[in-house]
């Protein structure tokens, strides 16, 4: 669907297999910038290439316009086209330093990070051809660009993105969506990279990786909603390990029951956001 002049969002669905009897449905939102020739942030899962070919011959334009893909972090519902993509188009490919290795290897990537059916939501490595940091500009042609905004937390080096000419903040996962599953690697810089973003001037529409299109008020107001349950769980995770340290999988069980999350979200995934929160506290 187009949300600005220049911004369309794709809704790409996928289903995270944890075990023969379990699938989850879960889904991934990609952005296309339609200038001269077109951006594309984030590549959805293994063949989503599909959705997004079919989607630009639909609005008149053609795959071969792909000149830019930028990718906010390195998970697999994120990169998991990157490979066809690059193949199909030659574009280059443009990442933060922090996601490198895992973007460039992706079974480097499934060793330190597993993730159920992974190989299943991954198509394949791809080399990055431009490394960006903190404030840098990408230029999109005739007038059009992207600031870099390095938003670690999720992961090391995920990034978001400011598209000024149409006021727009794309967040990939910097900001989690409260009563969701809740993703992080560092549980202080994720408060700080949200903290970051409600300090922007002049964003109208925030567009991140799971959530319908957040306007004016309502993108500032979840991002203070987003920090509040971050610090919900900090503060339910010190308060259970005040004398031991817990075992990570009971512990995961006890934060879903509390935040009243599905059953099946007590996955290593989880622990591992749960681990960042018991090294803030020093455990």
């Amino acid at each position: 669907m187009q949300v600005t002049k220049h911004v369309h969002a794709l809704r790409i669905p996928f289903q995270i297999t944890v075990s023969p009897e379990l699938k989850i449905d879960r889904f991934v939102y990609a952005y296309l910038i339609y200038g001269p020739k077109i951006c594309l942030i984030d590549t959805g899962v293994k063949s989503a290439e599909t959705i997004i070919f079919d989607y630009l011959r639909k609005t008149g334009r053609q795959p071969e316009e792909i000149d830019m893909i930028v990718l906010t972090h390195s998970h697999p519902d994120h990169i998991g086209s990157v490979h066809s993509l690059k193949k199909a188009t030659g574009c280059v490919i443009a990442a933060h330093s922090g996601e490198k290795d895992w973007i460039e290897d992706v079974d480097l990537q499934c060793r330190e990070r597993p993730v159920p059916g992974f190989h299943s939501l991954v198509g394949g490595s791809v080399e990055i051809d431009r490394l960006v940091e903190e404030g840098d500009i990408l230029n999109l042609g005739d007038g059009l660009s992207l600031e870099v905004i390095h938003t670690p937390g999720h992961s090391r080096g995920s990034i978001s993105l400011y598209f000024p000419a149409d006021r727009v903040l794309f967040s990939g996962d910097a900001v989690p969506l409260p009563g969701d599953i809740p993703i992080y690697d560092d549980y202080t810089s994720s408060v700080s990279s949200i903290n970051k973003l409600k300090d922007l001037e002049g964003v109208h529409t925030m567009l991140s990786a799971w959530d319908i299109p957040r306007e004016s008020d309502d993108l500032y107001q979840l991002m203070a909603e987003s920090i509040s349950y971050l610090n919900r769980i900090h503060k339910f995770v010190a308060q259970n390990a005040v004398n031991t340290s817990p075992d990570l999988m009971d512990l995961c069980k006890q934060v879903v029951s509390n935040l009243e999350l599905p059953t099946a979200a007590a996955t290593p995934l989880l622990a591992r956001s749960l681990r960042a929160n018991l090294k803030a506290l020093g455990r």
